[in-house]
């Protein structure tokens, strides 16, 4: 009996631990490499999980669960639109990054 309820025990907290896993989204710009990885991120393509990935391990997390294009109005705080400060007109492209531990 002893051992079924250490059983069931370690296995509800062993799945709260993860339930309670670090996720943190980054927001970047997205910006044109000449291959086409910009493209992929933005889109959501499959080509654009292992950028998101590396971007992600980059920042010690584990994986990333999820990349999209986010439009600047999503995004609160200071944020460039085109114009003067922009280099090559493109400050209104932004990826999010969730990355997770």
């Amino acid at each position: 009996m002893r051992s079924l309820l250490a059983l069931v025990s370690c296995a509800s907290l062993l799945a709260a631990s993860s339930a309670f896993a670090e996720t943190r989204v980054f927001i970047i710009p997205n910006q044109a490499d000449g291959y086409g990885v910009d493209q992929c991120l933005a889109k959501g393509e499959k080509c654009g999980a292992q950028v998101a990935r590396t971007y992600c391990q980059s920042r010690d997390f584990a994986q990333a669960s999820a990349y999209r294009r986010v439009d600047p109005d999503e995004i609160t705080g200071s944020v460039p639109k085109s114009g003067a400060n922009c280099s090559h007109g493109h400050c209104d492209e932004y990826v999010a990054i969730t990355c997770q531990r």
